[in-house]
Formats: structure tokens, C-alpha cells, sequence
């Protein structure tokens, strides 16, 4: 079963369209005039804008080539290389997406998101290793964004490197205790949440949040985890990260209703 947007096809992004596209979207939805008057926008701004609609609107084929046109008049701006990666990606032409963020890393060495995006771009090809040089590298050039210890958490998980893990959602989690439901934001992609053990990693979230205090975060991934199968997810009554918040309601319902499932071979990540 699977009851939560964080996982999707293998060949599917989690929406990975930024804010800058989304706070277009809430008013292009609504009516073609609710962008600022022309009089009030320089050219190269109204073709910006143009190209932002076309992302929100999920063209994304178009708002690349709009992006692209821009840069031919405008050919040393990070912030544009950056969008145009964005739409690559989310048209899954990885590789073309990759060089996008790359061009804008050449334009602007300090710009983390665009670090950050590569490393998104190599945890699709299953280069975790790669991922997680690239999340290092942006949280060097910015340490407070949540985005990306997100990112380096699950691909830490894809390498079983699960205190490493832990340690890099719990930094996450103290940024943006929301950051599993974001869906990004200023050009910041966060990646494909996939993972090759669903249930043993809902568990594993439901520990980040444990450690956190959230009980009702934690009742739900909780809940998906023994849904999805694993075994395990009982462990909680004991885990000593789970003692904030293992005498909530929430969380003792799900663990008292649940069925008394005997141990597997998969290993746990709850010592």
C-alpha cells in the first residue's frame, strides 16, 4: 500500500517546481491579468514572468525554451540556468539538466541551490555517493537550508548509512519541521523521494520526528511504516528515541491495534 505523496515512480519527480514558480501559479490560475501591469515590468522582466507562468503551468518544455531565449540576451545569469535545469528535470532529460545547473554553478560559484540541484540530478542515476559530495558542497556555500539535509538523508539511507542519516534529517527537521512536505523553493530542488524498503523507511522518518517531539507526525509514518509491511516498526515501545512522545495517544493506538508481526531477515535501523 502506499499512502503518502513522498514516494512515487521510479521515473516520476516529486513536483519539484520552486516557490518563485508556485507563488505565480496561485494567481495564473486564477486569471491571464494578475501579473503587475506591463508598464511597471522591463522586457527582460516580462519575459522572466512569461517563462515563470509557463512553470507554474507545468509547460515546462516551453518555459525551457523561454528561459533559453532570455539567455541568449542575458547569457551570464545563474539565476535563469538554474530555472531552465529545473525544467529539464522535470521533464526527466536529466542530463540536459545537469548542464543547466552547471552553467549556472560556472555564473555564480556561490549559488547553493544550483549545487544542490546536481546532486538531486545524480541521486535519479542511483550515484548516491555523488549526491551527497554535491549536498556537502552546498551546505558549505549555505548551512541553513533544509532542503538539502533532507536530500542528503535519504540518500544516505540509499547508501545504509542510517546515523548519518538521521543526524542529517535531524538537521532538517530543527530548520523546517515541515520539510517532508515541501515540495522546494528559490530554485531548490528537492529530489524524488523513492527508497527500495518503504515501510522500513517510514519508520525511519517517524524516528526523525520522534527525536523531534512531533507525536503526530510520528502516529502517521508510524501507521504508513506497518502498513507498508515492516515487521519491525513495533520496535518503538522500546527505541529510546522514541521516549518523547511514546506515551501520546496517537502513537500508542497505532502500536496497540497494530498486528503482532513476527521479525524478518531485512535489517532494523531502530538501534
Amino acid at each position: 500500500m502506499r499512502r503518502s505523496l513522498l514516494f512515487v515512480p521510479s521515473l516520476v519527480l516529486l513536483s519539484v517546481l520552486p516557490a518563485w514558480a508556485q507563488q505565480v501559479s496561485d494567481t495564473a490560475a486564477t486569471t491571464q491579468d494578475s501579473a503587475p501591469p506591463a508598464e511597471k515590468l522591463t522586457p527582460r522582466e516580462a519575459a522572466e514572468l512569461r517563462a515563470d507562468i509557463l512553470m507554474a503551468r507545468k509547460e515546462y518544455l516551453d518555459a525551457a525554451r523561454a528561459y533559453d531565449d532570455i539567455l541568449k540576451t542575458d547569457p551570464n545569469s545563474a539565476a535563469l540556468f538554474n530555472k531552465m535545469g529545473v525544467a529539464y528535470q522535470q521533464l526527466v532529460d536529466l542530463n540536459r539538466a545537469e548542464r543547466c545547473y552547471k552553467k549556472a554553478m560556472h555564473a555564480d560559484k556561490n549559488l547553493a541551490s544550483a549545487v544542490n540541484n546536481v546532486g538531486t540530478v545524480e541521486y535519479e542515476k542511483k550515484h548516491y555517493g555523488k549526491a551527497i559530495g554535491y549536498y556537502q558542497k552546498a551546505l558549505e556555500l549555505r548551512i541553513d537550508m533544509a532542503p538539502v539535509y533532507a536530500n542528503m538523508a535519504y540518500a544516505y539511507v540509499e547508501e545504509k548509512k542510517y546515523p548519518e542519516a538521521l543526524s542529517a534529517f535531524g538537521k532538517a527537521l530543527a530548520i523546517d519541521p515541515s520539510i517532508l512536505d515541501s515540495k522546494g523553493g528559490n530554485g531548490t530542488v528537492i529530489q524524488q523521494r523513492t527508497t527500495t524498503d518503504p515501510g522500513l523507511f517510514y519508520f525511519f522518518v517517524a524516528k526523525s520526528y520522534a527525536l523531534a517531539g512531533d507525536a503526530e507526525r510520528v502516529a502517521h509514518y508510524l501507521r504508513l511504516s506497518r502498513d507498508d509491511g515492516y515487521k519491525e516498526f513495533v520496535n518503538a515501545q522500546t527505541d529510546p528515541a522514541f521516549a518523547k512522545v511514546i506515551k501520546d495517544p496517537r502513537v500508542q493506538e497505532v502500536l496497540t491495534v497494530a498486528p503482532a508481526y513476527a521479525s524478518d531477515d531485512r535489517k532494523s535501523i531502530s538501534n
